[in-house]
């Protein structure tokens, strides 16, 4: 009856939440999309401080088994808590002080009664039993699951990357971004003569005859999809970042034949953590440290264990600006340690807070490394990337993203705030203040919008609307009236929020000197000469809008 009656819940639940779901028809989603995304009360009324999963890889048959303990503390009472755990995985058991507790699937979601209710503010812990052969990834990291590869020497190559479906594909938790365990073991057994590196510090090896169990310790909070297994025959090399007095491990895990090559293209990284450590403060989780983990497939941003599958080529795959040369993957990647990781997302709906601001990051790593008309000019290559098809924002308790203009359009948003406020000390300062101020918490996008409002001193309410809430950019529309020897220009700013301000400005010299032509308040009249109009360029390069010029109706020459 219990189960039923949770089902009648839920449904109203999906009605309710989905039909409110902003610019989104809630026919669009369905009730397993609510039980993955929304905080019923089964979820809320516990809170995880600690996984232990214990896995064991089986690489013939592509299969997993294993446990994982749940230590949390009851928020409220209850007697009855969610899970999750893809329904192609099999539960064996969910014992409970020597108890066997019952269960009930429904879809992906895994419901566990307790044979009494459970008071509010105490500790429990339960450990689930389950074995299954997970989801294989078609496209990783793109799409999620394992990827199952052999080297060149026909040995086990395997990783897994599950952001955005869940990590719950592969093991079961409360997988919901709202709640991230404060610490975490990994403890993984693969066969003889492979290494499984995970997150976090190496605490031991156990070896027996046919295997070694790998036991990894995560010293942070980490949610959920960032935890990972790398199982290879891996060669190991590492190093020391120093800051001040202080020395973190870096750790680099590499296929055999590829070591002399990523000893030397890995030098890049200790001048990378240093210019993050400047923008952002120190490395986040340095009792961890740092580590890159040879992938097959292009990366992933997982805490401590930062996949890499660059093929250890300059840019994207070797595509880059001809004057600079980075690593794309690892400076993105490593920027998520910063954002994504550390300050990380309550909904998936805001995770323009994870890629806006670390592919924002890429762009003060350029002008960092090589200087602020560079960074301009890898800006103007993000905004080619820019689509402009829907909402950054996506509909929330349903785990759904917006659009991928959060990465492009979400980093030319804060380089667009940055010249509002027009104060870089303010701006830098600001941006570390978020980094530090809201480190290991999880957050949503109104908590982001308030703190930089309030810190920079400008309320910048109309430009996330603008920017995170409406699909289409400002317009600066210009009409162009040619008479005798003059150019007469009117410029107003269409598709606008209400408040919008964007102090617009023009160069008629090449952009040696700029002059405000428009703070979206009122149309705007000048008149320029024809060599003038010739030159006339607009601050593109500062403020995310679109120029639409047209000639007037009547032309007189």
């Amino acid at each position: 009856m219990l189960f039923y009656s949770l089902q009648l819940r839920t449904i109203l639940f999906t009605f309710v939440f989905l039909f409110f779901a902003h610019f989104h028809s809630y026919t669009q989603f369905t009730h397993s999309d609510t039980l993955r995304g929304f905080l019923s009360a089964e979820r809320s009324c516990f809170d995880v401080h600690y996984y232990h999963l214990r896995i064991k890889v089986d690489t013939v048959a592509r299969s997993i088994s294993g446990s994982n303990e749940i230590l949390f503390s009851t928020v409220s009472q209850t007697e009855r808590i969610q899970l999750d755990l893809f329904a192609n995985m099999t539960i064996d058991s969910i014992f409970f002080h020597r108890l066997h507790l019952s269960f009930q699937r429904d879809g992906n979601t895994v419901f566990v009664d307790f044979p009494g209710y459970l008071m509010e503010n105490t500790q429990q812990t339960i450990t689930v039993f389950y074995h299954g052969v997970p989801t294989t990834a078609k496209n990783a990291p793109w799409d999620g699951g394992f990827v199952w590869k052999k080297d060149l020497n026909g040995k086990p190559w395997i990783g897994v990357a599950c952001e955005g479906v869940g990590a719950s594909l592969w093991w079961p938790n409360k997988d919901h971004l709202s709640d991230e365990p404060d610490s975490m073991r990994i403890s993984c057994e693969v066969p003889k003569g492979l290494i499984c590196v995970a997150n976090g510090n190496l605490e031991r090896e156990e070896k027996a005859a046919a295997s070694s169990v790998f036991h990894w310790m995560v010293h942070y909070p980490i949610n959920n999809y960032n935890v990972t297994l790398n199982i290879a025959d891996y060669a190991h090399f590492s190093e020391y970042y120093f800051s001040g007095k202080d020395s973190m491990a870096c750790d680099y895990y590499v296929l055999p034949q590829h070591l002399e090559k990523a000893k030397e293209h890995f030098k890049q990284v200790k001048p990378m953590l240093a210019i993050y450590e400047q923008l952002f403060g120190p490395y986040p989780f340095w009792k961890d440290g740092y580590a890159l983990v040879e992938t097959p497939y292009l990366g992933m941003e997982h805490q401590g264990a930062i996949s890499y599958g660059n093929k250890y080529m300059r840019g994207y795959l070797g595509q880059q600006m001809a004057d600079i040369d980075f690593d794309y993957i690892i400076v993105h990647e490593s920027g998520h340690e910063y954002w994504g990781n550390s300050v990380s997302v309550k909904d998936y709906a805001d995770l323009w807070i994870h890629e806006g601001f670390c592919t924002y990051t890429e762009a003060l790593y350029v002008e960092q490394r090589y200087g602020y008309a560079t960074a301009l000019r890898y800006l103007q290559g993000q905004l080619l990337g820019i689509d402009n098809d829907k909402a950054i924002i996506g509909p929330y308790n349903v785990n759904a993203e917006g659009s991928g203009d959060r990465y492009n359009k979400g980093a030319w948003m804060l380089h667009t705030i940055r010249n509002l406020v027009n104060n870089d000390s303010l701006w830098f300062a600001t941006l570390k203040g978020v980094c530090l101020d809201f480190k290991f918490k999880t957050v949503d996008s109104k908590q982001i919008e308030n703190y930089l409002s309030q810190h920079l001193g400008v309320d910048l309410s109309a430009v996330f609307n603008q920017y995170l809430r409406e699909k289409d950019l400002p317009i600066l529309s210009v009409v162009v009236d040619e008479k005798c020897r003059k150019v007469l220009l009117t410029a107003r700013l269409e598709s606008a929020v209400a408040g919008l301000f964007l102090p617009i400005k023009y160069s008629v010299d090449g952009g040696k000197n700029w002059l405000l032509l428009f703070d979206g308040t009122a149309n705007k009249n000048i008149t320029l000469t024809k060599k003038e109009y010739l030159l006339l360029r607009f601050s593109t390069h500062l403020l995310l809008f679109k120029v639409e010029t047209e000639k007037a109706a009547k032309t007189l020459k």
